[in-house]
């Protein structure tokens, strides 16, 4: 089964072809995606890798120097469900900021 890491600390220079064949070395990659900006277009310095050989390469990797900088590796968290960021009580930004008062 395949499992995902999130990769940190990626330069802004780099490329998802880069990161697919740095992470080929450990194993078959499935997937290699670098987050973009949704108005720039530009990297937003992480990414994700999802590879079926995972064991080798997050202490392989991590803090490994690729495109000048060091990265961060480590096994990718389940994202957080919407509405649970944020204020405890789930207010909406409208109601914080004092409009749609009750």
């Amino acid at each position: 089964m395949a499992q995902k890491r999130y990769i940190g600390n990626v330069s802004f220079d780099a490329t998802e072809e880069q990161l697919r064949t740095l992470f080929s070395e450990f194993g078959e990659v499935v997937t290699a995606t670098l987050v973009t900006d949704s108005y720039s277009g530009r990297t937003r310095g992480f990414g994700f890798v999802e590879m079926e050989n995972h064991e080798a390469a997050i202490p392989a990797l991590n803090g490994k120097e690729f495109c000048g900088r060091s990265l961060t590796v480590n096994i990718a968290r389940e994202r957080s469900q919407k509405g649970k960021r944020g204020n405890s009580d789930n207010r909406s930004r409208d109601d914080f900021h004092g409009r749609n008062r009750y």
